[in-house]
């Protein structure tokens, strides 16, 4: 059943780090065999690589792990956007540039994209990023992360 595939399913860090590649499609990983595409997490900016023009590397700390993650910032050199809209390319790259300002040691960050692998790790490919304020906003992505595995996610695995 794909009814998960394209939803950002909330994962702690142990969690995500335990996804594996899906045996049957490329472009997903597995939990319990569910096929996920696409992931959201909430925690604390531990880890910051810039190179401009091309990625922001970083690192969420939730307090179960740490989830690697990567924000392409080459959306105006890359191929990969050249039959797009150069105005839509223009508005990605700079919502991009924003997210990259915004992520700095110590911050809480609810960060969303797509699930992938980069030399053998899993990680996420940000496709957006919010600053949390909230002092209690940890707390209940905990709570909403334990709730949604044992009352969605893992029914989805179960025939």
């Amino acid at each position: 059943m794909d009814a998960l595939y394209n939803t950002h399913v909330k994962l702690l860090a142990f969690d995500f780090l335990a996804l594996s590649p899906n045996p049957t499609d490329s472009t997903s990983f597995t939990r319990n065999g569910v096929p996920l595409s696409r992931a959201e997490t909430l925690g604390v900016v531990v880890t910051r690589d810039l190179k401009p023009g091309k990625f922001l590397r970083f690192a969420i700390d939730d307090g179960t792990g740490c989830i690697p993650c990567v924000l392409w910032l080459n959306q105006l050199t890359s191929p990969y956007f050249s039959k797009r809209s150069p105005s839509g390319v223009r508005s990605i790259a700079e919502a991009a540039l924003k997210f990259a300002s915004q992520i700095q040691l110590g911050v809480v960050a609810r960060v969303r994209g797509k699930i992938t692998g980069f030399r053998g790790t899993v990680q996420i490919t940000v496709s957006d990023v919010v600053l949390e304020r909230d002092p209690n906003a940890q707390v209940l992505h905990w709570l909403d992360c334990i709730r949604l595995a044992r009352k969605c996610y893992d029914k989805f695995g179960k025939n």
